[in-house]
């Protein structure tokens, strides 16, 4: 076994559903070549995000710190460049470092990235088609548009890189797609799939909202009902049909343009590791492939992201390293996006700073999980009923249960929407109901089970450091 430090890919999608991969059993979709990962390495069913929307988890992911400490809590408050990351970490220790595509933390001066020694990433959230990059270059980059298509751009670019980097030297490489993010525009060579087909629907797309908070009915992402023509490439009234209706057509439309970009980044991956077997690198280079946070494919009626819920709060997680994990191998443990940074860390052989609050699951993947490691996570939604209204909360998610308050309070977050709410409580027995229609929180055989989970949740508020600005009742 090779002592050398390890290469990292580290490729993440946007939005990107673990149940919309077919190494995770999904019933919509085939990925072979994300496949490939599992197969050759491990997958983790139970990795989860700490907040589930874009900018927050990109920050937590790179910083290794939750959102109320690197400050990132929503869209609005973009991460700081001055940050500790760990690029920055492996850059000072010989590593050489590139970022391409999908950053989505800031441009200019104070929030373009560093760290890197070349990148070239999207403003904002970028378009799919002749999309304009910020290169790397002086006073925060420099802007052009790029002909093609944003998915195999930045396949391009990365690839590019990999063919011009010193080969002396371990290589860390962040290659984040765009993709399958809104609004789902597919490229040519993928536009026709799906067409004479209809895609199973969800179990509970024609969810009510019924026995849970007023949260869940008050969210503003429903199939249909809450998309624009954009989003379904056509014109169309939402009053013209009974909601459940709209719901069965919207769902057919969107959901064939979801998987047919998410059919573009699995041949794109496909390149990219087709070049690491030609170029004999498969064996030391960790490839990773996850995403930024789950999303709703129509589960309970909805698009989006942002809830506690599973879809939403479950990130696909898998990885290859055949000096050290075994192939074909699955895991349940508890693993965050706050675990990335100290991971990649560990494996390089570089300390992790104390600041970092997540945990090197490194020796998860060589089948030896620690005896202390967590057996519940912390999440928290801080950009209260902005965009699609959906309200603030927090919450634990422990093997079995998921306790979640909605404080329902701006908390004057930036881009939050100031309004308040009365607070509500939702527990539910993933065990008995593993799609959460079911809040079972006033139901006194859980009285127990509520009183504990409690204790645990402002234990683990306390250990992060998250004081309750938002204190939950008893």
């Amino acid at each position: 076994m090779s002592n050398s430090k390890p290469n990292i890919i580290f490729i993440m999608s946007d939005d990107h559903a673990s149940h919309a991969l077919s190494c995770y059993g999904s019933r919509i979709n085939k990925t072979p070549n994300l496949d490939r990962i599992a197969t050759d390495g491990m997958r983790f069913d139970n990795c989860f995000c700490t907040n589930s929307i874009c900018t927050p988890s990109r920050a937590t992911i790179l910083a290794g710190t939750y959102n109320h400490v690197n400050g990132v809590t929503t869209l609005s408050t973009l991460m700081d460049n001055r940050l500790q990351t760990f690029p920055k970490l492996l850059q000072k220790k010989g590593y050489q470092t590139a970022i391409f595509g999908k950053w989505h933390l800031g441009t200019g001066p104070d929030h373009c990235p560093t760290g890197f020694d070349d990148w070239a990433v999207l403003p904002g959230q970028g378009h799919y088609h002749n999309p304009k990059f910020i290169f790397k270059g002086p006073a925060g980059g420099i802007q052009r548009t790029v002909q093609g298509y944003v998915t195999d751009l930045i396949t391009d670019m990365s690839l590019d890189w990999l063919k011009k980097r010193d080969r002396n030297r371990p290589f860390c490489l962040l290659y984040h797609h765009k993709a399958p993010h809104r609004p789902w525009c597919p490229d040519e060579k993928h536009a026709h799939m799906f067409l004479n087909e209809n895609i199973p629907e969800p179990e509970t797309l024609y969810d009510d909202y019924s026995n849970r908070a007023s949260a869940a009915a008050a969210a503003e992402m429903r199939i249909g009902l809450h998309m624009l023509n954009v989003d379904l490439k056509c014109d169309f009234a939402k009053d013209e049909m009974p909601e459940n209706e709209l719901r069965r057509w919207a769902y057919q439309r969107y959901i064939k343009d979801y998987l047919r970009v998410i059919a573009s980044v699995d041949d794109n991956v496909g390149r990219v590791l087709d070049y690491l077997d030609k170029e004999k690198l498969t064996q030391n280079t960790l490839v990773i492939y996850t995403s930024d946070q789950g999303f709703f494919l129509g589960d309970h009626g909805w698009f989006d992201k942002r809830f506690m819920y599973e879809e939403s709060l479950r990130m696909p997680f898998i990885l290859r390293y055949p000096e050290k994990i075994k192939p074909g191998t699955v895991n349940d443990d508890i693993i965050l996006n706050v675990d990335f940074a100290p991971l990649f860390l560990d494996l390089a052989g570089i300390p992790i700073p104390p600041d970092f609050q997540g945990r090197s699951f490194l020796p998860v993947l060589q089948g030896n999980t620690p005896p202390d490691w967590r057996q519940a996570m912390y999440y928290r939604y801080w950009m209260h009923k902005a965009d699609h209204n959906v309200y603030a909360h927090y919450g634990i998610r422990t093997k079995r249960y998921k306790l979640i308050y909605y404080y329902a309070d701006a908390l004057g977050q930036a881009g939050a929407i100031d309004e308040s709410y009365t607070p509500e409580w939702e527990l539910f027995d993933l065990q008995k109901d593993p799609h959460e229609l079911n809040n079972v929180y006033d139901n006194p055989a859980y009285g127990n089970t509520v009183a504990e989970l409690k204790r645990e949740l402002h234990r683990i508020q306390e250990e992060v450091g998250d004081k309750r600005y938002a204190k939950d009742t008893d």
